[in-house]
């Protein structure tokens, strides 16, 4: 069974529900309508009612069980428009424009997750990545504990000799540009606990560099080292089960035989499944190759470090991968308690965040 598959049939147990804040983009319309089919949940699209329809039509797309939210006239309108106001970052704002801002779609659709109203967000595929990050880090309160908002990557490969069974995380690819020691761990840390909750597999967590065990030793090299070792400590005390190690080149993480010959000994080289990247560029290049040159289905960006679960598309993603992503995060509502059974110890101002709004917002 694929590893996607295997999510749809794990949520079917129990469906969730996802808003759609493009609701008439023609991929979200089959995505949303294949998310309702294949029996995953209820699929919200945002936008005016008469557009959405009449691009269903032509798509020849049923919006059964799908609810259809126009923000402009949405009953919860007044309601997210006092919420907005009571933010410190919009205080005093006039009226006029707090309804211009919770209109949009994006805002209105982040509004919805942090109210409870829906368990996922899945948006950005004909935006830039800041139109979609930056209402729900302005929004959504952070995990307890989490001061950088990052994300990853869920990507399965057709050579099932790598990761596990093909499956990755890699990380982060989409958010911050080039995070220092904590962030890097940290980035480690919640990649590791996403891949635990989707696979049940053990995370083998790679530190990615140009240097294995010291081989070249530079500042880079060395933060790597840092936050190889607060990552450690760090998993362990979040999730208790899970490998870290670095720095490691990336052809030691994943090949048992360089693994024998760089880093003999180590418990995740030759056999990673996590990889975390020193930098953005690096990941999110390195995600592009392995999609399209390597075959590899890839999901996401799914967000991490919120407490609610959202994803950032890419807006080259097909209608299989909008609907995977889609499973995802529905998955992680799903899996949050559990996940994290100390996020209701403390009480947040709705949109009050600790977390670094950080942003290259890459796609």
């Amino acid at each position: 069974m694929k590893f996607i598959e295997s999510v749809f049939e794990k949520l079917r147990h129990h469906p969730k529900r996802v808003v759609f804040p493009e609701g008439d983009e023609p991929r979200i319309l089959a995505a949303a309508a294949d998310f309702v089919r294949l029996g995953l949940g209820v699929a919200v699209l945002l936008g005016e009612r008469e557009k959405i329809e009449s691009s269903a039509k032509q798509l020849g797309v049923s919006l059964h069980k799908i609810n259809i939210i126009d923000p402009a006239t949405a009953e919860d309108l007044p309601l997210f428009i006092r919420r907005l106001e009571t933010l410190h970052r919009y205080k005093g704002i006039a009226e006029p424009d707090a309804r211009k801002i919770v209109t949009n779609v994006n805002y209105f659709g982040a509004m919805m997750l942090q109210n409870g109203q829906v368990d996922g967000l899945v948006g950005g595929a004909t935006s830039n990545s800041g139109s979609i990050l930056r209402p729900l880090f302005q929004l959504i309160k952070p995990l307890a504990g989490v001061r950088s908002i990052s994300s990853c990557m869920v990507l399965q490969v057709p050579n099932e000799e790598y990761g596990d069974r093909g499956v990755f995380t890699f990380a982060d690819c989409g958010v911050i540009p080039n995070p220092n020691v904590d962030q890097l761990a940290g980035i480690a840390t919640e990649s590791a606990r996403l891949f635990r909750q989707l696979t049940g597999g053990l995370p083998r967590v790679a530190m990615l560099s140009y240097s294995t065990k010291g081989s070249a030793q530079t500042q880079d090299t060395e933060k790597i080292v840092a936050a190889t070792a607060l990552a450690k400590q760090m998993l362990f005390d979040k999730l208790q089960v899970g490998e870290v190690d670095g720095e490691l080149q990336v052809d030691t993480a994943l090949i048992k035989e360089i693994a024998e010959i760089k880093a003999p000994g180590s418990p995740v080289a030759g056999q990673a499944n996590v990889l975390i990247f020193p930098d953005l560029n690096s990941g999110n290049i390195a995600v592009k190759l392995v999609h399209r040159l390597a075959g590899g289905e890839a999901y996401g960006q799914i967000l991490l470090g919120l407490d609610k679960p959202a994803a950032d598309l890419s807006r080259g993603a097909s209608v299989h991968e909008i609907v995977g992503v889609a499973a995802i995060v529905s998955l992680q509502a799903i899996e949050y308690r559990r996940l994290y059974p100390d996020q209701g110890a403390l009480r947040y101002e709705t949109g009050s965040s600790n977390a670094q709004p950080l942003g290259a917002l890459a796609e």
